[in-house]
């Protein structure tokens, strides 16, 4: 075998075994005591060794002791010798069982302390809650999860459009597709059960025909638990997904809008989320029924010790809208000492904010919600890329200049022109986070 791979080999495992002794790991107190343990063993079989050795006539054994015990060396030189050899018997045993024991759980190409370093890096992220629904929400969810596994998705409730519509008409349930999604979108899980929870049913069966088996196993754990946010948190646990997904109230609310369609003078009342989008023409103010409903008292305990606060993307008026008309969560946000970003939409959207700019959006959220909600605003400048024709790239237009804050950046997916990337949002939203905050303790 080759000399040079055989170092490499040695450096490489090395460098794996000094990064257990790294700070924030939690694993050196518990090797310190096994050591602790071990050495009170040690003692207890050095005094029934010594006594045997004193007592026993001489014979053949007590040669073969004199021997293993190398009392031809000075007393410091076996000392450190039994010490080394101890030492990484330890080591490599405790080493060994955990790759055993946590292999089931860890992919082949990841090793344990990969996993766990990663572990606690995130254990140790911001409190992040994360408000909105749709794509938007759940894209930068995928994103925000490499930094923090403290994050809180609070999702609008006010969907009645496809499977969601369906389940929720027929079972009386809450909404669970964006729910669904954003499970999806912070779970660990990259393989088999994830698929799963995704997959959505061909036209081939008449019965189960658009419905995705995540809202149907999400609807199946409410009759089985008696709740719905019951249902959410046990999903979770299936999925290891990195925080929690809350529900912004648990009232069946419906999502109202009035719209001035094109041509027209009047204004036209539409109900539901699903079909506000669908009508061409300018919303001019949407709001919710029942009015004013109670918001989920865990998303407002989530947003009041939040380190940060991000409203955004996704649809204006049917996704972000409907958490912010809730007025407790408003509230909440306007109170908490969290630092609060909106990240806004890259394009517009037909039907619902058509030719909008980034202050328009910004003006639509204060008029319906609160003024001064957010500390920043963070917008796409790159424009590239081909987008449906029936939609426009939203960009500034200086309105609102020196009353708001604004921080531009390159948003744009390469492979998906019109859609965040997670991870450039991710990054610039923790950018902003640790400028303000100072570098995050990893």
């Amino acid at each position: 075998m080759d000399i040079n791979k055989i170092i490499e080999f040695l450096k490489e495992n090395s460098r794996n075994l000094l990064r257990w002794f790294r700070p924030g790991l939690h694993v050196k107190r518990w090797l310190g005591l096994i050591l602790f343990g071990t050495t009170f063993l040690g003692v207890g079989v050095a005094y029934w060794l010594l006594d045997f050795y004193r007592t026993a006539p001489d014979n053949w054994i007590i040669d073969v002791l004199k021997i293993v015990s190398l009392t031809f060396l000075p007393r410091i030189i076996r000392v450190l010798i039994f010490s080394v050899i101890g030492f990484g018997f330890i080591i490599t045993g405790i080493y060994g069982l955990n790759r055993s024991l946590l292999r089931p759980y860890t992919s082949s190409n990841s090793s344990v302390v990969n996993k766990l370093e990663s572990f606690r890096k995130k254990e140790r992220g911001p409190r992040i809650v994360v408000i909105g629904g749709g794509h938007g929400l759940s894209n930068i969810l995928s994103g925000l999860k490499k930094y923090s596994s403290n994050i809180t998705a609070v999702v609008t409730v006010a969907d009645d459009g496809g499977s969601s519509g369906k389940l929720r008409e027929s079972l009386g349930i809450l909404p669970p597709g964006d729910i669904r999604n954003c499970l999806a979108a912070l779970s660990d899980d990259e393989g088999l059960v994830r698929e799963l929870f995704q997959y959505r049913f061909s036209a081939d069966d008449e019965n189960l025909q658009g419905h995705s088996f995540g809202n149907l196993f999400l609807s199946a754990l409410t009759q089985i638990t008696g709740s719905f946010e019951k249902a959410v948190e046990e999903s979770a646990r299936v999925l290891s997904v990195n925080g929690q997904v809350l529900p912004s109230s648990l009232s069946d609310i419906q999502l109202i809008a009035d719209k001035e369609l094109p041509g027209w003078r009047r204004e036209v009342r539409i109900r539901g989320e699903s079909i506000i989008p669908k009508m061409s023409g300018s919303v001019k103010r949407v709001w919710l029924e029942p009015n004013n409903p109670p918001a989920y008292p865990k998303v407002i305990q989530a947003i009041l010790t939040a380190d940060l606060i991000v409203v955004g993307p996704g649809s204006l008026y049917t996704s972000i809208l409907p958490n912010l008309l809730i007025q407790d969560i408003t509230a909440a946000i306007k109170v908490s000492n969290a630092m609060k970003l909106y990240v806004c939409n890259l394009i517009t959207q037909a039907g619902e904010t058509d030719n909008y700019s980034v202050e328009d959006h910004i003006k639509a959220i204060e008029d319906h919600s609160s003024k001064r909600l957010f500390h920043l605003t963070v917008c796409n400048n790159k424009f590239e890329g081909q987008i449906p024709e029936n939609v426009s790239w939203v960009k500034r237009n200086g309105q609102l200049d020196g009353r708001y804050d604004f921080y531009e950046t390159n948003l744009n997916h390469p492979n998906f022109p019109g859609q965040h990337d997670p991870n450039k949002t991710a990054k610039a939203i923790m950018d902003l986070y640790q400028e303000r905050t100072g570098p995050l303790v990893l």
